[in-house]
């Protein structure tokens, strides 16, 4: 079962209608697929906020009045360039037994032993590609870095993915890495001033003799 959304159908706007619909709380777009005519419709802000904050990635049952239910994966959002709310949403239609391709959040849990010695988490990709039935797609792919020294990295191929799923990234690309601590090359540039000084004042003195 999808995510469930409501929407209606809308016609073909002018700009100044839709700048309308937005200050009413409604978000314009559009619903198309390989075999499906394409709609264009409007949904309720308060509805689709929730949910792309929750599930952004999960197969929605969107439920269109006068029309009825098709599944759906968003494909595409625009948002506020100051704002960043929702302008304009895309929907792909798809067929619950063809495979997909979607996008899904790398989730980071655990503690690094190496961030507690001081290292650095940089986080290097923060999502996945992959292809899969739509039933399949899971919400999120975990990284455990309850192992993790400084220096060292998670790569795509550590990963554990359902066995259905298939992951379109390159295995040797970089999830998560330990970086060194700043703090040693910090100190290094401020000790190199303070020696140049001394040594200048050193040469000083020797002149004057």
């Amino acid at each position: 079962m999808g995510v469930a959304l409501k929407g209606n159908t809308r016609t073909r706007s002018t700009k100044s209608e839709v700048k309308q619909l937005r200050k009413q709380g409604k978000v314009p777009g559009v619903v198309y697929g390989k075999d499906a005519d394409s709609l264009t419709v409007v949904l309720e802000r308060k509805e689709l906020t929730p949910l792309l904050r929750s599930h952004p990635n999960a197969v929605i049952d969107l439920n269109i009045e006068g029309v009825g239910k098709r599944p759906v994966l968003i494909s595409g959002i625009q948002r506020d360039s100051l704002s960043q709310e929702v302008v304009h949403i895309d929907f792909h239609q798809i067929k619950m037994n063809e495979l997909v391709k979607a996008t899904v959040a790398i989730e980071i849990i655990g503690e690094a032993p190496g961030v507690e010695a001081g290292g650095i988490l940089q986080v290097e990709t923060a999502a996945l590609d992959v292809r899969c039935l739509p039933n399949d797609i899971p919400d999120s792919v975990q990284a455990d870095i309850s192992k993790l020294g400084i220096g060292e990295n998670i790569l795509v191929s550590d990963l554990k993915l359902p066995k259905d799923v298939e992951v379109k990234n390159d295995s040797e690309d970089v999830v998560v890495t330990i970086l060194q601590p700043r703090l040693e090359v910090e100190e290094t540039t401020e000790d190199e001033p303070a020696a140049e000084a001394a040594e200048s004042d050193k040469s000083a003195g020797e002149t004057k003799e």
